[in-house]
C-alpha cells in the first residue's frame, strides 16, 4: 500500500500510467479480452454489460483528478454496489455475479498489467 501511495503521490508517474492505460484502451490490445467478457443471450436485456471494463474506465477517469487511494477505493466501492451488490436478488444470485466479477475482473487487470509491462514499460516509473 505504501508503494501504491508513493505512486499515486507522484503527479509525473500518474500522467504516464495514466497514459500508457488509456493507451491499452484505444489499441486492439484487449480486444481477445473484451470477447471473453461477452456473453449472448437471446433477451438484449440481459447481456452482459462490460462491468468490469466500467470500474477500471472509471477508476482511470478519476486518475484525472485525484489520485488519493481513498478516494479510488471509493470509486471502486460504489461501483460495485451499483454493478453487483444492488442488481442481486438473492444470495445466491450475489453469489455468483460476485464470483463472475472477480474472476474476470483479475483476468482484465491480468491483461492490462501484461500489456502494459511488454508495450509501455515507461507506465511503470
Amino acid at each position: 500500500l505504501q508503494t501504491v501511495r508513493a505512486l499515486l503521490n507522484n503527479n509525473s508517474t500518474v500522467t504516464v500510467l495514466r497514459s500508457g492505460l488509456h493507451a491499452v484502451f484505444n489499441e486492439q490490445s484487449l480486444a481477445v479480452t473484451k470477447n471473453l467478457f461477452r456473453e449472448k443471450f437471446r433477451n438484449p436485456k440481459k447481456r452482459q454489460k462490460n462491468i468490469q471494463f466500467k470500474c477500471l474506465k472509471n477508476l482511470i477517469s478519476l486518475l484525472t483528478s485525484s489520485t488519493d487511494i481513498r478516494d479510488l477505493l471509493s470509486c471502486f466501492s460504489s461501483d460495485l454496489q451499483t454493478f453487483v451488490i444492488k442488481p442481486s436478488r438473492s444470495k445466491e444470485t450475489f453469489k455468483k455475479q460476485a464470483s463472475d466479477f472477480m474472476l474476470k475482473w483479475n483476468l482484465l487487470l491480468s491483461t492490462v498489467g501484461k500489456i502494459l509491462t511488454i508495450n509501455r514499460t515507461d507506465s511503470f516509473g
